[in-house]
């Protein structure tokens, strides 16, 4: 029988995870000897994934009798494979022009206060200071890339949706049109380690989610979400590779 989830559940179980990951990362990166991003990158690894998975894995075992992954795709259809990479491709060219528009906007608005917060961090906080980072080893960024790019266009967001997409939303007690918006604010907010791009990422993200949950098809927003990552990951490598 599938346990439903109410707000507040809602709320803890996103907490948990991000709080978790965020305040180990803010502590260790004033020690960081290697690039915080993959500092990050390795701590998400290691402390959000098992955290969101154990969750899909415990609800599973309470809900099908075993630990799985089912509880993740409960209430989810068969989709023609194409359809999903097609869908997720027209959300990752919106998701594009959003990019081109509304995130300089974004940044614009908030980048006093961003700059603020940085200025009481290590220089190490700061992922798009590509100059400080261009002065570790070469060994070093290309570890940073291949590791960054394993977590952050497999890894993180497989993870990401089997957790948000997945479980929360079809385990939402409330389910109507708006659920996969409202969980695609959370999973914003969630963000801790990026607070200043909220907007752009509902933005970006509410087209998949709902595309997503009126398709019933969770792959839909996994291509998208690995889509987007390639697209970080190609330019953070190539700027510092460079």
């Amino acid at each position: 029988m599938m346990n439903k989830i109410d707000c507040k559940g809602l709320i803890l179980r996103i907490l948990i995870p991000t709080s978790a990951l965020s305040l180990t990362y803010l502590f260790l990166g004033h020690f960081c000897k290697i690039p915080n991003i993959l500092l990050f990158c390795i701590l998400g690894a290691v402390i959000l994934v098992p955290i969101e998975l154990g969750m899909i894995l415990s609800a599973s075992k309470k809900e099908y009798g075993s630990y799985s992954l089912k509880s993740a795709f409960t209430g989810q259809e068969k989709f023609p494979l194409w359809k999903a990479l097609l869908i997720a491709f027209v959300c990752f060219g919106i998701a594009g022009l959003l990019s081109t528009f509304a995130a300089p906007v974004e940044n614009h608005i908030f980048s006093s206060l961003r700059a603020s917060l940085l200025d009481k961090l290590p220089i190490g906080f700061d992922w798009t200071n590509y100059e400080y980072i261009k002065t570790f080893s070469k060994p070093v960024l290309i570890l940073t890339c291949i590791y960054y790019g394993i977590f952050n266009v497999l890894i993180g967001p497989i993870t990401e949706e089997l957790f948000f997409r997945g479980y929360l939303t079809s385990h939402y007690k409330k389910q109507n049109s708006f659920t996969p918006i409202f969980i695609v604010i959370l999973f914003s907010l969630y963000h801790f380690w990026l607070p200043f791009n909220n907007v752009f990422r509902i933005l970006a993200f509410a087209p998949a989610a709902y595309m997503t949950y009126k398709k019933k098809n969770l792959y839909i927003n996994i291509f998208f979400h690995c889509f987007c990552n390639l697209f970080s990951v190609i330019g953070f490598a190539v700027a510092i590779l460079n």
